[in-house]
């Protein structure tokens, strides 16, 4: 059995990839700190300083050396160093569990990353040392590391995140749009085309929820616009060739020049000579400003 296991954890994506994080962030930063250890960015590889000029049996001496630190670490913790995992692990059912990361439509409910890119854990709102159960009610999905940056001591629900993603405001133009007018989207955004625009494909990214003010929207909801920013950036491209550069603007309040009150992403497509002096981009919306 114990065989199987391990096979089946060898194929195992998500579990690679939360020890590959443990050992970068916690494992291979203090052995660097130390000087130990060089880390190559492209090749995502440690190595050890000075292993060149280990004999064959220098590196066995090494090996044999670690190998007894760790197992007095094991004979001296015990089954403890693990059980921090195991009431993880058996904390809720399998059945819960789907249906916890199925309501969470399979992404984190706090940073939005879906369950194909970041291993999902489900987390207890309320920490079982505290007296938090197995409730539905008390669960929501986060991705490793923002449950690994929660920790047990803090008893925040996102699942509030969640909740107001389907809000919609009365009369709103982009809580109304036909789907004719949408070019582009995902789970949390939108884009579309500006209808008054200041520019050929002049395109709007838009947030799903209403929320007025950018700077209230959620780090999924920022997400979500940034990756149909860059998709349109590149799809603008490929629609016209003449299109060098970009301007990317956000209007957040009437005094900023907010006409709709649903937050939103200008992506204005720039071409040689459309404009006399292009120089200062952003800052001419300051007459006289643009320039220094």
């Amino acid at each position: 059995m114990s065989t199987i296991a391990r096979a089946l954890l060898n194929e195992d994506r998500s579990q690679l990839e939360y020890y590959e994080k443990v050992t970068r962030d916690m494992v291979g930063k203090i052995l660097c700190k130390n000087g130990v250890v060089n880390y190559d960015r492209t090749t995502r590889t440690y190595s050890l300083i000075g292993h060149e000029q280990l004999s064959p049996s220098d590196i066995a001496a090494l090996e044999g050396a670690c190998e007894k630190k760790l197992r007095a670490y094991v004979e001296r913790r015990g089954d403890a160093i693990w059980d921090h995992r195991r009431r993880s692990a058996l904390a809720v059912s399998g059945t819960v569990r789907y249906e916890i990361l199925k309501a969470a439509g399979f992404r984190c409910e706090l940073c939005g990353v879906p369950a194909d890119e970041r291993a999902l854990e489900v987390d207890h709102i309320v920490p079982r040392n505290k007296g938090g159960g197995n409730d539905p009610a008390n669960l929501q999905a986060l991705c490793y590391r923002c449950n690994a940056s929660k920790r047990d001591r803090d008893a925040t629900d996102f699942r509030a995140v969640r909740a107001g993603l389907s809000r919609r405001g009365k009369d709103c133009p982009f809580c109304t749009l036909t789907t004719d007018r949408i070019i582009a989207q995902n789970d949390l955004a939108v884009a579309i085309r500006d209808l008054h625009p200041v520019a050929a494909l002049h395109t709007l990214v838009v947030p799903k929820r209403h929320e007025p003010s950018y700077f209230q929207l959620s780090e999924a909801e920022v997400r979500a616009c940034s990756f149909l920013l860059r998709e349109q950036e590149a799809a603008i491209r490929h629609l016209d060739s003449s299109v060098e550069a970009f301007n990317v603007g956000i209007n957040a309040g009437v005094v900023a020049g907010q006409t709709v009150l649903h937050s939103h992403i200008h992506l204005i497509p720039r071409r040689t000579g459309d404009v006399a002096d292009p120089r200062g981009g952003v800052r001419a919306v300051m007459p006289g400003k643009a320039t220094y």
